[in-house]
């Protein structure tokens, strides 16, 4: 077995949550992948790269999860779209290394060239997304900050700061 099999092997979803995940409806999951692009990335593209993504139908496809998420750049803003047989452009990884890139662990070139993230499609477009991603200053993903504690905390604190301290006078 060669090494990088090994890694997908090591680091893959479990088949059984993978079979419940590609069972769920799509667009529930793009609509939440577009709310985050339209929150970190949207402001902050080229207006080059907007204009190249005008119209063109993007996906991203977890490989390993049984997941793929489809999108559309309109406007301002990437919108949520129904899966189609046709992509201008699909991006493919595993859910392990596509935590890494946001995370900013793993560089995109390094997986490419090891055949874990592959480009389908209109791979100028690819590219050009690519590079205009590495040129951005995009915060760190830290999936710790999403944990269900963490997340609690956070409710907490925003729900303690957010109550009168005084019961209001009558």
């Amino acid at each position: 077995m060669n090494q990088h099999a090994a890694h997908d092997r090591h680091h893959a979803v479990p088949p059984p949550v993978a079979a419940v995940l590609s069972r769920l409806p799509a667009y529930p999951g793009s609509l939440l992948l577009v709310t985050g692009l339209n929150l970190v990335l949207a402001r902050q593209l080229p207006d080059d790269v907007k204009d190249r993504l005008r119209g063109q139908r993007v996906r991203i496809q977890v490989r390993d999860a049984g997941l793929r998420f489809d999108f559309v750049w309109q406007g301002q803003q990437f919108r949520a779209c129904q899966p189609h047989d046709r992509t201008d452009l699909t991006i493919s990884a595993s859910a392990h290394d596509f935590i890494r890139l946001a995370q900013r662990q793993e560089d995109p070139d390094t997986l490419f060239f090891n055949r874990r993230l592959s480009m389908e499609g209109d791979t100028e477009l690819g590219l050009l997304v690519k590079n205009a991603l590495d040129a951005l200053e995009l915060p760190v993903f830290n999936l710790a900050e999403y944990s269900p504690p963490a997340v609690l905390e956070r409710l907490r604190q925003r729900w303690h700061t957010s109550r009168p301290t005084h019961p209001p006078a009558h």
